[in-house]
């Protein structure tokens, strides 16, 4: 049939009785509001499904009949009024002791930049774990009050929707994004017009355009290229999440740091925080700085000033991640833009300088020098943020310089089941208020075993009967027979039957290692074949487009899962979204992932899983080795980093096996009369208790507004004093020491006798050459402790030599050490310089060891 089809949307009235649908329709909340989405569920759902679950879109095409009807329906109307009553409570200013005893909410605002935010899936602006982790860190603010807004940037078009073909080949779809469908409108100037600011690229003038939307207490204000006003290509810079070439990349990247501040300034918004989340937004640095150097200061003072108050989280100890720019790129882009700030291009390129990228200019590097509170994202990451960054202080000791760590958590509303929150309102009425108490989550064990099985047997039927349907779509498209379609499906027709279900699903990535299951496929075979024993694991997750070896991961997993040995013990899914993860995360019975140690940042899809009672069989990388108790899953540790990757690979691969053929599947069908697993169930109860009140993102938060957040804000204020003199003065100190530091020593000048009675001291005495620094720049202390790993000095106490004298170029400290412990003892001497306005003692990177 040819010839046009048009379109046409017959639109409802909505019933005044029913107005309050558009409020929550217009607030993100309902991204994690479970009450507000199963009104909209409860009036069509297969209309929602339809809509994906966008109930903008959904109030537009639903039935005029459908919104009478529900208006006379009482049993609706009831909880149409208990989900708006909650809905105004939610909204009444919270008071959270956790957030007013650091910040003060009617004074402070904490701005925090990402690149992506991942909301719900009606909000297609993320492509994974960063943009989650954003939104769930945004829910959570919400949630506790904390005083806060997010920018971002509005695409066009999303991260891609994802099919797999016969073959195993990843299809990446795009599909433009209608903005009048998403929950965003126009954020307005002072005046009450439309907002546009702008930004210089290659010696244009691209106009942004700022978008607003709301959730919950929060605005996320994200900008936008697509104007008539823009030249072709710069209407394109916002276009597509990550697309395009490192010219584009750089273009997103101006666009969101430097038109993200401007777009704050022009609507009078005045952060005392900023948080970088990723280095994507760091050029927001630079466009503060030049704000005060326009204002007359000095760049080394400006660049002082905007660090003390700018938080910088880095989410991933893969290299590749980081985003690196040539020189001759960033001359190209910022030549005119240095200038402005008044330094030369060398010191412009110094800011992004690395040891390892000679001739780059690295984001990360950037973000590090104009911040003054750095953290990883569990604590291992912490370790390996500060050796991989340990470039920025040369020589403090990785373990001893300012970057710290902040363990990722997850929304609890967002993903925890349906099931589990109708099961908590019922049986505990107060959890949502004990989400920071791990006391209180002993109550767990107070759901009797019964239930408990009955309710992850729901969850599990649920998640099966959903991927039922997705495997026949994907297998009947990529024209399968109906014989082979009843045995890919031979276990998943059946969603009541007790099979065992492990679920991978992440990013592809090489280091994940997806097939490191499949290192021993006979045995791997063996262990799915056993009748009396079914087992079923399903995969799913997404290859960046230019990922080859990630792509390679899918179509490895789709051959094996064509295997006769594995046909429908093995399933490959297609098409991951925050909608099959919630699905998974929830589902079934055992989390798998195995990162190689220690690349896994933090890892959260296993947070989520574990809220659910899920069970974490993991490398001990990222939160795992922070989450694993011995009693709430299985760890797999991991094997020495120095022996040969394959080695490595094999070893830990045996491990899993091992774990998969002699705990976890015994334990599991050891179900007796009862029907299940005790022990199973006693350890799930355990995953959950011991999860929930740790890796939440309201825990996450409150460590952010006490560790971070608050001394930012005190930091910022101090340098803020008259005129920012303290921020001056800093910086004239720092380029003082920088000039004299090469040319200082330190040098021991008493006999170092090694042994003294009980009750005596030590008289220990060094000298030192300063070039010029007064005594008071620097501290000189004696670290004592004990020896560990033959050179390794574990400390127990810090002490601090006193000022003696100065004898022509020289300065002399002294020391009485009179150690605390008995019996032998070992210390080591050193100095390094000190100022009072100092943000962390070692952020200058100097220090001399006698």
């Amino acid at each position: 049939m040819s010839g046009t089809v048009y379109q046409l949307e017959v639109r409802p009235t909505i019933p005044e009785r029913l107005s309050g649908l558009q409020e929550l329709a217009q607030d993100l909340l309902y991204s994690w509001d479970r009450g507000v989405r199963g009104l909209f569920y409860r009036l069509d759902n297969e209309l929602w499904e339809a809509c994906n679950h966008n109930p903008k879109v959904f109030l537009r095409r639903i039935a005029q009949q459908t919104l009478d009807d529900a208006v006379e329906d009482h049993l609706f109307m009831e909880e149409y009024n208990r989900v708006m009553s909650a809905y105004q409570t939610y909204h009444e200013k919270i008071v959270n002791q956790y957030v007013s005893d650091s910040l003060d909410v009617d004074q402070d605002l904490v701005a925090y930049f990402c690149a992506e935010f991942g909301f719900h899936e009606s909000f297609p602006i993320y492509s994974g774990g960063l943009g989650i982790l954003a939104g769930d860190h945004c829910k959570a603010a919400s949630d506790l009050g904390v005083p806060f807004i997010a920018v971002g940037l509005l695409y066009r078009q999303g991260y891609f929707t994802q099919t797999i073909d016969g073959d195993g080949n990843q299809l990446a779809q795009y599909s433009n994004i209608n903005f009048d469908e998403l929950l965003v409108t126009p954020a307005t100037d002072p005046n009450g017009g439309e907002l546009c600011v702008s930004v210089e690229i290659e010696q244009r003038t691209v106009r942004l355009k700022v978008w607003q939307a709301k959730a919950g207490h929060i605005i996320l204000y994200l900008l936008d290229s697509d104007l008539e006003l823009n030249a072709i290509e710069d209407r394109s810079i916002t276009f597509q999440l990550y697309g395009g070439d490192k010219n584009t990349r750089i273009q997103q990247e101006i666009v969101l740091g430097i038109g993200g501040v401007r777009a704050l300034r022009a609507m009078g918004i005045q952060p005392t925080i900023w948080h970088i989340n990723e280095g994507h937004a760091a050029f927001q640095i630079l466009e503060r700085c030049r704000e005060f150097v326009v204002q007359g200061m000095d760049f080394d003072s400006a660049l002082e000033s905007v660090a003390a108050c700018t938080v910088f989280t880095t989410h991933t100890p893969v290299p590749a991640g980081h985003d690196i720019f040539e020189h001759e790129r960033m001359s190209h882009y910022f030549s005119g833009y240095a200038k402005g700030l008044g330094i030369e291009m060398r010191d412009f390129l110094d800011l992004g300088n690395t040891p390892s990228n000679h001739g780059s200019f690295n984001m990360t590097s950037l973000a590090l020098h104009g911040s003054r509170f750095h953290n990883g994202v569990s604590r291992i990451h912490g370790g390996v943020a500060s050796r991989m960054e340990g470039y920025v202080w040369p020589q403090v000791p990785h373990d001893e310089n300012p970057i710290s760590y902040v363990t990722n958590g997850v929304h609890v509303p967002t993903f925890l089941a349906r099931e589990w929150v109708n099961l908590f309102d019922m049986r505990f009425s107060e959890w949502r208020n004990a989400l920071l108490d791990k006391d209180y989550w002993a109550c767990i064990d107070t759901i009797p075993d019964h239930r408990f099985w009955s309710l992850r047997k729901e969850l599990k039927s649920m998640m099966m009967s959903d991927i039922h349907s997705r495997m026949i779509r994907r297998y009947k498209r990529a024209g399968y027979s109906e014989a082979m379609l009843k045995r890919f499906t031979d276990l998943t027709s059946q969603p009541e039957s007790n099979v065992l279900v492990l679920g991978f699903a992440r990013r592809f990535a090489t280091y994940k290692r997806a097939t490191l299951l499949f290192s021993d496929p006979q045995r791997l075979a063996r262990l799915v074949n056993n009748p009396e024993r079914p087992v079923i694991f399903f995969f799913a997750g997404k290859a960046h487009p230019r990922d080859v070896p990630g792509q390679e991961l899918i179509r490895t997993i789709h051959e094996y899962s064509l295997r006769s040995e594995f046909l429908g013990k093995v399933i490959l899914l297609e098409g991951y979204d925050m909608a099959l993860a919630r699905k998974m995360v929830t589902g079934v019975d055992v989390w798998i992932n195995t990162p190689e140690y220690p690349l896994e940042a933090s890892g959260t899809s296993g947070q989520k899983a574990a809220i659910n009672g899920v069970i974490n069989l993991s490398v001990l990388d990222g939160w795992w080795g922070e989450g694993y108790n011995g009693e709430n899953g299985w760890a797999i540790h991991p094997h020495a980093q120095h022996i040969d990757h394959g080695l490595r690979n094999k070893e830990e691969a045996a491990d899993l096996l091992n774990l998969l053929e002699h705990e976890i599947i015994p334990m599991y069908f050891e179900q007796g009369n009862q029907g299940y697993s005790t022990r199973w169930v006693k350890m799930s109860k355990e995953s959950m208790k011991s999860c929930i009140p740790r890796f939440n993102s309201q825990r996450m938060v409150v460590d952010y507004v006490n560790e971070f957040y608050a001394k930012a804000r005190g930091q910022g204020l101090r340098f803020a004093e008259n005129n920012y003199t303290p921020a001056r003065d800093l910086a004239v100190w720092k380029n003082k020491i920088r000039k004299h530091w090469p040319m200082v020593n330190i040098r021991r000048i008493d006999h170092g006798a090694e042994q003294i009675r009980d009750g005596e001291s030590l008289p220990v005495e060094v000298s030192a050459y300063l070039d010029g620094l007064n005594a008071t720049d620097v501290i000189v202390e004696c670290l004592v402790g004990t020896l560990q790993d033959g050179d390794k000095l574990q400390v127990r106490e810090t002490v601090q030599f006193s000022y003696n004298k100065q004898d022509g170029d020289f300065h002399y400290y002294r020391l009485d050490l009179k150690p605390r412990a008995p019996g032998l003892n070992h210390y080591k001497i050193r100095m390094y310089p000190y100022h009072k306005l100092l943000s962390h003692p070692f952020e200058l990177g100097f220090m001399l060891w006698v």
